[in-house]
């Protein structure tokens, strides 16, 4: 199932996407869609909506150089266990809503990822357990200012402006995320390409490691890696990540 957050024309809504009428269509949950969703009866064609950030997330938990490519292209190894940061969320945005560059940074880069929705409050979570807490998977876009990241040594403010966090188009509750093709293209230019089957850490190991840490909640969302090939944006452009079996979420980007 394929779930949104919508704008709609009396407000806004969590929905189920699928076919009615002959065509695409957004049919309103009445709570919230972590359990079994109960659906209101109204309904819209998905081409008369907005669709928002899927998620609304505590937090989002993200995991640095997980792809061995991706450690080697930042001039290090891959590290033994998984690298974990924060990014506020105040950094999520949704389908082509523009990532804003900051004036104090000469360079900011894409990161195309697999994003996981966690479903349920979880702590401890063994790794053969992790998939009973995952509501689903997005996609997202670890956007970073590189240069304050270099500058600072640690990574909060070079990853944490407004905007950094593009994340859609909608949640897949269904979905084998062990070997998915992973996609990034800058005005259409491909310029990551790999595969979720290459994580160093994967989903459950990312589960367990995470929740040993900290508690996880209903819509906490986990950024598990970028391969190699990242980049700079620039003012103008547009940024594209693809997931199979996902779908694609697009961003242009522009000068603050």
């Amino acid at each position: 199932m394929r779930i949104a957050r919508i704008a709609h024309s009396e407000g806004f809504a969590y929905a189920a996407l699928g076919d009615a009428d002959g065509q695409e269509m957004a049919l309103e949950i009445a709570e919230q869609p972590f359990v079994k969703p109960t659906f209101s009866g109204r309904k819209w064609p998905l081409a008369d909506v907005r669709l928002l950030a899927p998620i609304l997330p505590t937090k989002v938990v993200c995991i640095g150089k997980n792809y061995a490519d991706h450690a080697r292209e930042m001039g290090g190894e891959p590290p033994a266990d998984p690298v974990m940061f924060i990014k506020p969320s105040t950094s999520v945005i949704g389908p082509n809503a523009a990532i804003r560059l900051p004036a104090d940074s000469s360079r900011v880069d894409y990161e195309a990822e697999l994003a996981v929705v966690i479903g349920q409050p979880c702590k401890d979570v063994p790794a053969e357990k992790a998939s009973s807490v995952i509501f689903g998977y997005t996609v997202g876009n670890d956007v970073t200012a590189r240069d304050q990241q270099k500058a600072d040594g640690q990574w909060t403010r070079g990853k944490g402006h407004d905007t950094f966090c593009p994340l859609g188009p909608w949640v897949e509750t269904q979905l084998d995320a062990s070997d998915l093709a992973i996609r990034a293209e800058l005005d259409g230019e491909v310029k990551q390409d790999s595969r979720t089957s290459l994580l160093l850490h994967d989903v459950p190991k990312l589960i367990e490691w995470i929740s040993r840490v900290m508690t996880l909640l209903p819509g906490d969302v986990i950024l598990t890696g970028t391969p190699a090939g990242v980049g700079p944006m620039t003012d103008g452009q547009s940024i594209s990540v693809t997931v199979e079996g996902i779908g694609t979420l697009t961003n242009p980007v522009v000068a603050k």
